[in-house]
């Protein structure tokens, strides 16, 4: 590795920092910490030329030939004793740019990262579909890799992973664990998957369901019998849903909702927002279980009274994400105008702050572990003078917003 770039990385990973940009056109060089981008103005430019020839050090011969053909390359690299980082490089204004994100060598523990009482039961179930989606830099590897860790750690099974690039590395424990690279190891996600239900597994890991193929590869393996992790870019669980059905052919659909209503263990959705002491970001999560009721709304094609479903369903250990933020917020971890600007029905989410502001030291507390209890804070039934409106968007997938006009 060029020792510029090893030492911006190490830089980065000293400042507590997520993500390391060069933008070469202008030589400038930032760092993302605690979600914010912050330019190193005391760092001399870093020019396209330059940087190329120090990038491109880190490669192959066929990562370069690569990288000339699509003009995007996903790779990794490590610093040992300091920590991996996943980087991407692509073209900007004809000169090649890159971000890296840090990968930290030790996995955070699921009661670390505050995982809700539904993961626990989620990581336990022998088969079936297990979606961690969220927007971009959530933290769902993160999620991911504790929960692999925690199987890794107390079942003897079989664990097979498929990444794009490999991000945490993990050690064979009670399982035995193999970590498969795209373009090094395998072709596509989907020539994966296809193939590792011959090489007798008990846990897939799909690093991204980028396209039709991979999304019913992992149903269909969910269905042979395997518990399958897979992460989706999309904010909520109702979106998950609709975007898992919507994106197989009209003639297709409603086979999918069928193998997905049977299949589907349930969705944990994620947020990062900012702590209120200034160190570091906390996770929101919204968790949905596939109960008989949410199977049937699956089924049905009436997706859009999920979310009704999860916040009323706290003895099912569900919650939404403005119910575990309303909770950050009443435990004083995060600040009310961060959580508001996060949230994703800021109506709910204010009554919600209401709510617990009401019912003070009593109001419900979230749990935080297997043992604790199921319900979310927050939580109430729907009342009879709710609209449908009220209790779920007109558009399907979407939260009701009062600023918003109706027909």
């Amino acid at each position: 590795m060029h020792e510029r770039i090893e030492r911006l990385l190490r830089k980065t990973v000293e400042m507590d920092g997520s993500d390391l940009h060069f933008k070469t056109d202008t030589g400038r060089i930032y760092v993302r910490v605690y979600g914010e981008l912050v330019q190193l103005e005391d760092e001399a430019p870093f020019l396209s030329d330059e940087f190329q020839a120090a990038l491109f050090q880190m490669f192959s011969e066929e990562q370069r030939q690569r990288y000339y053909k699509e003009h995007d390359l996903d790779f990794a690299t490590e610093i040992p004793g300091v920590a991996r980082f996943r980087g991407n490089c692509y073209q900007q204004r004809n000169c090649t740019q890159a971000a890296f994100r840090v990968i930290p060598y030790v996995v955070k523990s699921m009661e670390e990262l505050g995982l809700p009482p539904a993961v626990y039961d989620f990581i336990g179930k022998p088969r079936g579909l297990v979606l961690v989606t969220g927007p971009a830099g959530s933290g769902k590897s993160t999620s991911l890799a504790s929960m692999i860790d925690r199987i890794n750690s107390h079942e003897p099974v079989h664990i097979v992973t498929v990444e794009d690039p490999i991000e945490f590395v993990h050690e064979d424990k009670k399982a035995l664990i193999h970590q498969r690279e795209l373009y090094e190891d395998t072709l596509t996600f989907y020539n994966a998957l296809k193939y590792v239900l011959r090489q007798d597994p008990d846990v897939i890991l799909v690093g991204e369901m980028r396209d039709l193929e991979t999304i019913h590869q992992a149903i269909t393996s969910a269905e042979t019998g395997h518990l399958v992790f897979a992460t989706l870019h999309t904010v909520d669980a109702v979106q998950t849903v609709d975007r898992i059905i919507d994106v197989f052919p009209t003639h297709q659909q409603q086979q999918i909702r069928m193998q997905l209503s049977v299949n589907l263990v349930g969705v944990l959705s994620q947020t990062l927002v900012k702590r209120k002491d200034g160190k570091g970001r906390v996770a929101a999560y919204e968790s949905l279980v596939a109960t008989n009721a949410i199977r049937n709304l699956i089924r049905e094609n009436k997706s859009y009274q999920i979310n009704s479903m999860i916040q009323t369903g706290m003895k099912q250990k569900m919650q939404t994400l403005d119910q575990s933020m309303a909770e950050l917020v009443r435990k004083d971890i995060v600040a009310y105008e961060d959580a508001f600007h996060r949230a994703k029905d800021p109506g709910e989410f204010k009554r919600l702050i209401e709510l617990s502001q009401e019912g003070g030291d009593h109001a419900p507390a979230a749990a935080t572990g297997p043992t604790a209890p199921p319900p979310p804070p927050g939580a109430a039934p729907t009342t009879e003078g709710q609209t449908a409106g009220q209790q779920q968007g007109g558009v399907r997938g979407q939260p009701w917003r009062p600023q918003i006009k109706r027909d």
